[in-house]
């Protein structure tokens, strides 16, 4: 069985093998050097990993888990621009380097790139894969457009976020899960429960992100700290704050959410000690640990032997030490 780490240097041998020289270079090179800044490709290997828990082999997963990575970055790509990222991955977002109508056609081409890999698969399942590809992108969008709805709410309830994120980022982990399955053969109540064991797992990963955005290292998480912060971002951990704060608490975060002008570092430890006096860390890495509960549950209900899953087991230990 491959591992995690692995699988991940398959997804990134064979991505460097991928011709992209076409010209315009202005098109070309943004896809090459968003493919050439790393990245966890944690969702490519999700598929090779699941194709081989079912199937014993990888060889018709690779192709397609290349499609998932392309479109997962092309999301990334117009994602740094609604978002006005500067950094990604510890580099210039593509907007930055270039500019923002380079990004947005670059972008649009590696979405197109997604289809052409993840179609490369045997006729009999290709209206499923296609299927699951397409409704999974429609979701992604649609949690895009959530969660760009709510950077003009004041308040955003709990259930409301988790949902946002639920179609935003859980739905491609779930589906790349859903993806491998398909490719390696398993019956209709396995590709059930592996959706659910992606679907869980992705929600963990979100809040996960949202908790390292705050409290992470920018040499190890690539971005940097605080970003969310100071972009007004609504995420688990601010609308978790706002649901339980006191008054005072409340009147302190509103008084940083509201100011147009600004000390960046100054917002960021003011927004972070109202955090921690409400232990929101502790709440958030809670909830992590509740999903990835949840996430191990369906796992364990899917039909190959125990000793057969323990690699794709070893997700949860890297989720869980993503800081450190």
């Amino acid at each position: 069985m491959y591992s995690f780490n692995e699988s991940r240097e398959i997804i990134n041998n064979t991505l460097s093998k991928i011709n992209l020289s076409d010209n315009p270079a202005e098109l070309f090179n943004p896809i090459k050097y968003t493919l050439s800044t790393g990245g966890k490709r944690l969702r490519p290997a999700l598929v090779l990993m699941t194709c081989e828990l079912f199937s014993g082999k990888i060889d018709e997963a690779i192709m397609p888990a290349l499609g998932i990575e392309m479109f997962h970055n092309f999301t990334l790509l117009h994602d740094d621009i609604m978002d006005k990222s500067q950094i990604r991955r510890n580099k210039p977002t593509v907007h930055k380097k270039w500019n923002e109508n380079i990004a947005i056609l670059s972008g649009d081409v590696m979405s197109i790139l997604s289809y052409k890999y993840i179609t490369k698969c045997h006729n009999d399942i290709l209206p499923l894969v296609i299927d699951l590809f397409n409704q999974t992108a429609i979701m992604v969008c649609k949690g895009q457009q959530y969660d760009l709805n709510f950077e003009t709410l004041q308040t955003v309830a709990v259930d409301e976020y988790l949902t946002m994120i639920k179609l935003k980022t859980s739905a491609l982990i779930a589906a790349s899960i859903k993806l491998g399955a398909i490719l390696g053969g398993a019956n209709k109540l396995d590709l059930n429960h592996m959706y659910n064991f992606g679907e869980n797992l992705g929600m963990a990963f979100q809040i996960q992100d949202d908790l390292l955005d705050a409290y992470g290292d920018l040499k190890i998480f690539g971005k940097n700290p605080g970003t969310d912060i100071i972009a007004n971002k609504k995420t688990f951990l601010l609308v978790k704050a706002l649901e339980i704060a006191s008054t005072e608490q409340k009147v302190r975060i509103y008084n940083q959410l509201k100011k147009k002008d600004f000390d960046t570092d100054k917002k960021i430890n003011e927004i972070l000690s109202v955090y921690n006096e409400l232990n929101i860390k502790d709440i958030s890495e809670e909830m992590i640990k509740e999903y990835l509960s949840k996430s191990k549950s369906y796992l364990e209900k899917v039909s190959p032997d125990d000793y057969r899953k323990e690699q794709l087991k070893e997700i949860f230990e890297i989720l869980l030490n993503r800081n450190n």
